[in-house]
């Protein structure tokens, strides 16, 4: 049973811990004392050190680990046309911490035209040599549920969704034309449909859940509705990733008729390392043979590996829902979300990357 389609049997969510010198170098280029030709070369030199130790541990669908973001959702946002990455008054409300005061907001007429993110990838397929070259956006549900409206500009939310779409869809032809086949949407926007306390903070927008749900969809849809065949796009849907901690709770159960029902991508990575992610009976109203349900069974945000059996038997449950041949295995979430990263070693990073591929060959054999 090995999986040789995407995504692989043991993948991973993307993004990957900073080296203490890159993070140097991002400082002295923001203080000036570097140029930013300067901070190019050591990024490039630490992407080409990061692919090798990803093949080195055994991950198939290799990432530049978001080395040349700070964010992984402002940075690419920030860059669509009529959007701008600026400084707030106030951070995202984390569990037990607030983030940095950093967010975007809307400037002129959504669309894509070009972006450094393209560039990025052409890099990194560059350099990955037999490997598959995964590609990591955010979800266009991240600048419909994240961003600063500018109702000067947009006073019709229609014209809003349907502008970002078109732009997601550009620039998802883009990549393709780049040489990209894996790409993955990463949404936390979900998330907010996922408790009663998420309905709350939707109603004081305005915001009815039951139709931010049907938002939600036709924003995926919609903006995949034109892909390639042969581009694989699976989706990542989480509940906050910032220095160890999270941003929400809640199971799938709200959303899960289309979340698991209603989706047009190949393939979704879940959260499912604890109980804030609910049980697995959300799982039964998969309807599709060829949805590849990535279990994230495994933390990113702890060093200590998990207990392999409880592993497998999570697995095994999983597998009273959806065949085992459409299930896949990874850590529910990347190692470092942002530039400042979880609370682990780089050593645990790979250690648990290596795990991740340990069980799926005792499973999947």
């Amino acid at each position: 049973m090995k999986n040789t389609t995407l995504p692989f049997r043991y993948d991973h969510v993307g993004s990957l811990l900073r080296p203490a010198n890159l993070l140097e170098a991002r400082e002295q280029y923001k203080s000036g004392k570097i140029t930013h030709d300067e901070l190019i070369n050591i990024e490039d030199k630490e992407i080409i050190r990061l692919i090798k130790k990803q093949k080195e541990n055994g991950v198939l669908a290799v990432t530049d680990g978001e080395f040349r973001r700070s964010w992984w959702h402002f940075d690419f946002l920030g860059g669509l046309d009529g959007v701008e990455y600026y400084e707030k008054d106030a951070g995202l409300q984390f569990h037990k911490m607030e983030t940095r005061k950093e967010g975007i907001r809307i400037t002129g007429k959504i669309d894509f035209s070009t972006h450094p993110f393209i560039e990025h990838f052409k890099f990194l397929k560059q350099h990955v040599g037999e490997a598959v070259a995964k590609q990591t956006i955010p979800s266009p549900n991240m600048l419909v549920y994240r961003v600063d409206m500018n109702e000067e500009i947009y006073n019709d939310r229609e014209t809003f969704l349907q502008d970002t779409i078109i732009a997601y869809q550009k620039a998802i032809q883009a990549f393709y034309d780049a040489g990209c086949r894996y790409l993955q949407l990463d949404d936390t926007a979900w998330a907010d449909l996922f408790s009663e306390e998420g309905h709350a903070k939707l109603r004081s927008k305005g915001l009815d859940p039951a139709e931010e749900l049907k938002v939600m969809q036709s924003m995926i849809n919609g903006s995949i509705a034109n892909k390639p065949e042969d581009l694989v796009v699976t989706m990542h849907i989480c509940r906050g990733n910032y220095k160890s901690n999270y941003f929400s709770s809640g199971g799938y159960d709200y959303a899960s008729e289309v979340i698991f029902g209603g989706l047009d991508v190949d393939g979704l990575f879940l959260e499912f390392d604890d109980e804030r992610s609910g049980s697995f009976e959300s799982l039964k109203y998969v309807n599709r043979q060829d949805l590849k349900i990535v279990l994230g069974l495994l933390t990113s945000k702890s060093g200590q590996l998990e207990d392999k059996e409880k592993i497998k038997a999570r697995i095994e449950e999983a597998a009273t829902y959806v065949p085992l041949e459409q299930l896949c295995l990874s850590p529910q979430c990347g190692f470092s979300s942002t530039e400042e990263g979880n609370i682990l070693t780089e050593e645990q990073q790979w250690s648990k990357l290596s795990f991740v591929k340990e069980i799926a060959d005792e499973v999947w054999k």
